[in-house]
Parts: C-alpha cells; structure tokens; sequence
C-alpha cells in the first residue's frame, strides 16, 4: 500500500513540474513610437550590462513596422535588470545601416528614451527592472538623417 502510495505521488509531482515546465512564461511588450515607415521592420534586443550596445544579447523580437507605434514582444524574460535597444530595419538587412562617422542611417532607440547625444546612451540611463511577470515598456526611435518621425497628419 504505501509503495503504491509513494508511486502516485511520484507520478502525480512529475506531471505537475511536467506541466509546469511548458506553461508559458510571461512576457515584456516593448511599444517602440515615432516609426516613420511602414517598411521593414522593428528589432529589439534586451540585454544585461554585459552585453549591452553588442549584437549578441541573449533575449530578441521583432515585428512588421508599423507607421506610428509598433509593438514587440519577449517571451520568457527572467527577473533581472536589462536594457532594450531597438533599431528600424528599414531595408531588412538585419543590421543599423550607417553613414559617415556611423551616424545610425536608420531609426535607433533605448530604453527610458535613454539620451543618445555624441554616442549611445550609459547603461545607467538605459536600465530598467523586471519582475517576471507581464510588463510594458514604451520608448522612441530617434532618427538622425531624413525626416524625423512619422509625416503629420492632415
């Protein structure tokens, strides 16, 4: 009786953490403003300071562009504290395109609206807290050549 006991308890804790690994895990929506261009589409990075301002941050999205605001979003992001870096890949050619002095030719963005003046932003004015749970975070692409953001509207 008790070996049986013990089986079912057995089974019945794996099934649970079995159904528990395939949950799915909470997610971060990034709602990226100031899109000019319903062309390409929007990239988002979210990294740790150590991999901050690099290609290979371990958590990425992407969506369509959409004039106006696009939204991405991260499945699974962990609790911990990160920064987003978003660029429009207008011709989907999966990098920020660059002109002289590798002024970004495309529409580049962090986190907090982080300040990009004469470089990329710290990533004290970048970082922001997760918890795990479902959040959102919103901030701007910024353009530095052609027009600034998305035409007015009649």
């Amino acid at each position: 009786m008790r070996t049986r006991l013990f089986l079912a308890l057995v089974i019945g804790c794996s099934a649970s953490a079995a159904v528990f690994a395939q949950a799915p895990g909470h997610t971060l929506t990034i709602n990226v403003s100031n899109v000019r261009a319903a062309k390409g589409r929007i990239h988002v990075d979210i990294c740790t300071q150590d991999k901050f301002l690099k290609d290979d941050c371990q958590w990425a999205g992407e969506a369509p562009a959409r004039l106006g605001t696009t939204q991405v979003v991260i499945r699974d992001l962990p609790p911990g504290q990160y920064a987003a870096q978003a660029f429009h890949d207008e011709n989907s050619n999966a990098k920020v395109d660059r002109a002289l002095f590798g002024i970004p030719k495309e529409g580049v963005g962090f986190s907090n609206d982080a300040r990009i003046s004469f470089g990329p932003p710290s990533w004290k004015s970048a970082v922001f807290g997760h918890n795990g749970q479902n959040a959102t975070i919103a901030f701007k692409l910024r353009y530095f050549l052609g027009r600034s953001g998305p035409p007015a509207t009649k």
